[in-house]
């Protein structure tokens, strides 16, 4: 009889060291995964620009200039986060920015025709419900893809709002209101303003439904594989058109926040914007083919993009020059992710050839 801890048992050791070696080596590239992951990065990227900005632009640090900057990008945060659940599922809104539009315009005529301002408020968000119905009813109904429908309603929706309210623009709205869209009135303690603070807890509401829900789940099934989601159950139709209404419901209510922050209801309002919220929400690592990313990577996003649209202006660069970065880091926020996917089935295959 063999005694334990005899020869015959050191192959066994050997064997349980190196599977023991084995699992700490996974967990070490586990962490160093984590560690690397493109939301991850981004953030710490963030802090960096912050110290920057802190260190070499006068000014910057300022509570009035923080409060300032962070009031700058409330339209485009607000919209950024349905924006993100839609583009998690596979799907895409261009019309955003219109939406924006039609709600100004639309606030601006009724307030200029004596409409109380408490009446205008929901009339506009209906308004923007509707909108957002109507793109997921033809997405999900007629069949249409999403980028050309929402290419359509974008015009649709800003001709809508120059019939609504023509070449005039309107203002004078109550200061009660405006108050509260002024980054001059903050959080009691803090030099948050309120729409900013309005985001922060509709961001940890909607990162808990996309991250510890059910309905996130399936968001990122949609995304991944459309057809393979609904044979699993999923009720796909649904639940983008849900999507769609929050997104049309949320830039409507963006439109409000602009309006009385700039204190002017005008039909060309938010031209442009959809391009920034989208290069927000890629910027942030989620993939615009859908099943990918991260709500705290979208939002690092559009933080990124508004300090450093902050420190730009405080650098007396141009508007023209701010949309051409705007429109560089939309670029690399598609390629990166690309060259990593390629860079990694490469180095797959070479491993697999070994």
């Amino acid at each position: 009889m063999r005694q334990a801890g005899g020869k015959d048992d050191a192959p066994v050791r050997e064997a349980g060291g190196e599977a023991a070696r084995g699992e700490v080596a996974a967990g070490r590239r586990r962490t160093y995964a984590e560690l690397l992951r493109w939301d991850t990065a981004l953030g710490v990227l963030l802090v960096a620009v912050l110290l920057a900005g802190a260190g070499g632009t006068e000014g910057f640090a300022e509570t009035t200039n923080l409060s300032a900057a962070l009031n700058d990008t409330a339209e485009i945060a607000l919209i950024a986060l349905p924006m993100t659940l839609l583009v998690v599922a596979g799907q895409v809104d261009l019309s955003v920015a219109s939406m924006l539009g039609l709600s100004s315009a639309l606030a601006g005529s009724l307030w200029d025709a004596g409409w109380a301002f408490e009446l205008i408020v929901p009339v506009c968000l209906l308004v923007g419900l509707a909108g957002g119905l109507l793109n997921g009813w033809l997405v999900t109904r007629v069949g249409l893809p999403a980028l050309a429908v929402t290419i359509g309603t974008l015009t649709l929706y800003r001709g809508l709002a120059s019939v609504v309210l023509g070449n005039k623009a309107v203002a004078d709205f109550p200061e009660t209101y405006a108050q509260w869209a002024s980054y001059t009135k903050t959080v009691p303690g803090t030099f948050v303003p309120y729409p900013i603070a309005l985001f922060a807890v509709l961001a940890v509401g909607a990162a808990v439904v996309l991250h510890r829900t059910r309905y996130g789940r399936a968001m990122f099934a949609i995304g991944a594989q459309e057809q393979a989601a609904w044979f699993a159950g999923v009720r796909v139709n649904r639940i983008k058109l849900v999507l769609f209404a929050l997104t049309g419901l949320t830039a409507a209510f963006a439109g409000i926040v602009h309006t009385l922050r700039y204190g002017s209801a005008r039909a060309d309002n938010g031209i442009g914007l959809e391009l920034v919220v989208i290069a927000s929400v890629l910027l942030g690592g989620v993939d615009f083919n859908g099943g990918k990313g991260t709500l705290g990577g979208a939002v690092a996003g559009v933080l990124l993009i508004g300090v450093l649209n902050n420190l730009l202006t405080l650098n007396d660069v141009s508007n023209e020059i701010q949309v051409v970065v705007t429109g560089v880091l939309l670029i690399v926020s598609v390629l990166t992710p690309r060259v990593i996917a390629v860079a990694g089935e490469r180095r797959q295959r070479r491993t697999a050839a070994t």
